[in-house]
Formats: structure tokens, C-alpha cells, sequence
């Protein structure tokens, strides 16, 4: 029984058994071989919890070992291995270098989304990284100018753009930009920005308030009551620090 892969891009094995190919080529590459203790250190795992993995992987023709000793990767699999490892590099890679992540949060995020990217989500990638080394029109200074905005780094003091500086201003495009319960009621805005941080900018996110996202003021209670929001269909109550925080286009 072979473990092939699907025009998708998805393997029918499962993350865990993929987690394992990788650390078998990790230590085959470091080491020159790879045994079963050695595979149970790596993934800080008891070696009684490899040998049903291993078992596994031997019956989809991915792995040839003896109980107990060296595990040799076939050529299936470590074709499966090397597909999944390059899909970890490229996504820690994008999180560290250019989304600013320390290099622990962009492995550990990469582990967790390699195991679905897709072929076509590799290749965009791969044409992303590609675009800034050898395109001639890729903006020299485009990562470097990221990196120092200030909607990246709260520390960083805003810059003549305004970009993080929650108040009335306008876009290049003339559009006010504003608090979404600053909006007419009934009117609509698409927002831009959310300007908070910790706890109170991860539920604004969790909630759909995306950019570009269309909202809706739909009321505002008076004596500083929440904030009464359409999104995606539904109504949202926000309080008035949150409402402030969501700065949108007025349409």
C-alpha cells in the first residue's frame, strides 16, 4: 500500500505520522542514521508511542525498520518527508522574515499549518520569495518599511503616514477614515485598521473585524452603552473602547 498524494497537495497521512517522516530525515541528515530512541528524544515522546508510528508508516511503504533499531526511510518516503520538511521551511521563513515573528512562534506556526498547505499555496509562496530576490520591480526597501511600522510594533512611534495613530484622517485615496461609531447610523464603512492591542485586539479579530471587511452602524445606547455593529450578516455588540479601536472608511 503506498501513500500517494492528491492533486490538492494533501497527503493521506496524518500530521503526526508526517511530524515523524520529518524527524526521521532531521536525523538521518544530522546523523547519518536514525533509531528508534533517537526518534523518541526528538519528539520528547516515550519510545513505546514510535513503534505503533512506525508500524504504520512501514505498512504504507514509507519506512523500513527492525523493532528496536535503525528505521531507513524508502524512496517514497523520503520523498514525503522532504515535501513536508521544504513546506515547514518556506511557511517558518514567510512568519519570521517577513510577518516579524521571534523564530520559536514562526516554527512553531509552521508546524502546525504545513501539514495543509496545498500545492498551490507552496507555489504562491514560493513565488512570493521569488518576487522579492528577482523580480526588478520588487520595492527594494518594501520588508525593511514593514518591519518599522508602527501597526507591527507597538513600540514604534508613528510615522508621518499616521498609520497607527487612531483619529479622523484620510486615506490616500481621500476617504475619512474614522471610529465605526463615529458613522451615521444605518451607514456603512470598510475598515482599515484595528487599533489595539492584547486581549481586546484578539477578540476584535476572532470577531471577523478584518480589513477590508464591510461593517454597519446599526446603534449606539446612549449614557456610553455599547456600540451596535453589522458584520458578515450579524449584529455585534461593542463597547466603547472596542468601537473606538475599529477604524474604518466612510463609504
Amino acid at each position: 500500500m503506498s501513500a500517494g498524494i492528491g492533486e490538492s497537495g494533501q497527503s493521506p497521512l496524518t500530521g503526526s505520522l508526517e511530524d515523524y517522516l520529518e524527524t526521521i530525515l532531521e536525523l538521518v541528515q544530522a546523523n547519518h542514521f536514525a533509531r528508534v530512541r533517537d526518534i523518541a528524544k526528538a519528539r520528547n515522546v516515550k519510545a513505546g508511542s514510535v513503534s505503533p508510528a512506525l508500524r504504520r508508516l512501514a505498512e504504507l511503504g514509507l519506512v523500513k525498520y527492525v523493532r528496536r533499531e535503525y528505521v531507513v526511510l524508502t524512496e517514497q518516503g523520503e520523498e514525503q518527508a522532504r515535501r513536508v520538511t521544504a513546506r515547514h521551511q518556506l511557511l517558518a521563513r514567510f512568519f519570521h522574515e517577513v510577518l516579524g515573528m521571534s523564530p520559536a512562534h514562526a516554527q512553531r506556526d509552521a508546524c502546525a499549518m504545513e501539514h495543509s498547505l496545498s500545492n498551490e499555496g507552496m507555489d504562491r509562496l514560493r513565488r512570493f520569495f521569488e518576487y522579492l530576490s528577482a523580480c526588478p520591480d520588487s520595492p527594494p526597501a518594501f520588508l525593511e518599511a514593514f518591519h518599522r511600522c508602527s501597526l507591527v510594533h507597538a513600540d514604534v512611534p508613528p510615522c508621518a503616514h499616521n498609520c497607527g495613530v487612531s483619529q479622523i484622517r484620510t486615506t490616500p485615496e481621500e476617504k475619512k477614515v474614522m471610529c465605526v461609531g463615529d458613522l451615521e447610523v444605518g451607514k456603512s464603512g470598510k475598515i482599515v485598521q484595528v487599533a489595539s492591542q492584547g486581549a481586546i485586539r484578539q477578540r476584535l479579530l476572532d470577531m471577523g473585524l478584518l480589513p477590508d471587511v464591510e461593517v454597519r452602524l446599526e446603534r449606539v445606547a446612549p449614557g456610553g452603552g455599547p456600540v451596535w455593529i453589522q458584520v458578515h450578516g450579524a449584529q455585534i455588540a461593542l463597547r466603547r473602547t472596542e468601537a473606538s479601536a475599529v477604524l474604518v472608511t466612510a463609504e
